[in-house]
């Protein structure tokens, strides 16, 4: 059974887009068919997998407007299980067309993927940084939501309000969805605040933490390798193998497989 997961938190900057690409690329290069949906009007990660607007002509607005199919702005991307739904900016003008007939406008997507997920075993959706509609739509078209979580001050703080958001799409559009799990993410060791975030994370969702093994989880390093490879257009496999950035998502994605 296909697996769809949106990566989600509304606080913009916590590392959301470099876990969906990351993510993505981890699984496809174990051997996984894997489709990233980029439902984010920034489109940070089309351009993360090096794609630019004038490569592309539609996008996931097109899709979600109704005058495409999602197969039919499907990208190859460099990795050869790895499929790609672009992104454009003027997703950000979906909401306002939502609001003027679209019957069930929260399941717009879900109607749209649906026709392709047979295709893939896995479905990463990068979700904007806010808990609009497009947000919503993204929480009622997958099975579980992975949350990114900054090793950094004020990183629980409107984590009440995403959980809450999560718990009324639950109660109303999308019974089946789960919480796939808290992902602490630009943590540095040598930083107590680090250090404190992860331990509160620890201590109120440890069930909720990825595992590398019986004694430790999985933590999304600062590293200097992941904040550049977006720039070239890589995964951060791709760009470098070595660096302890592809390590930690190479652990995340075979935490994700089991």
């Amino acid at each position: 059974m296909t697996e769809i997961i949106s990566i989600a938190n509304q606080k913009g900057g916590v590392g959301k887009t470099t876990t969906a690409v990351n993510l993505s690329a981890a699984l496809a290069l174990d051997g996984k068919k894997v489709l990233l949906i980029d439902a984010d009007p920034q489109a940070n990660a089309t351009t993360s997998l090096g794609f630019h607007r004038d490569t592309y002509e539609y996008n996931i607005y097109h899709v979600m407007l109704g005058t495409k199919e999602l197969s039919e702005i499907i990208l190859d991307s460099e990795i050869a299980n790895l499929k790609v739904a672009p992104s454009n900016i003027g997703l950000v003008g979906i909401e306002k067309e939502f609001y003027k007939n679209t019957k069930e406008r929260e399941l717009v997507l879900k109607r749209k993927i649906d026709t392709v997920k047979a295709d893939y075993d896995y479905i990463i959706i990068d979700s904007p940084p806010a808990l609009g509609p497009i947000t919503i739509n993204t929480l009622g078209a997958s099975t579980s939501v992975l949350i990114p979580i900054q090793c950094e001050f004020f990183a629980l703080e409107g984590l009440a309000q995403l959980l809450n958001t999560i718990k009324l799409v639950k109660q109303t559009i999308n019974k089946n969805l789960q919480i796939k799990g808290f992902l602490p993410t630009m943590y540095s060791a040598q930083n107590n605040l680090s250090k404190q975030v992860f331990a509160d994370l620890a201590q109120h969702f440890e069930n909720k933490l990825f595992k590398v093994d019986d004694d430790s989880y999985v933590v999304i390093p600062r590293n200097i390798k992941l904040a550049e490879s977006p720039s070239f257009g890589k995964p951060i496999m791709l760009y470098d193998t070595t660096s302890i950035g592809t390590k930690a998502y190479t652990n995340l994605a075979k935490a994700i497989i089991g």
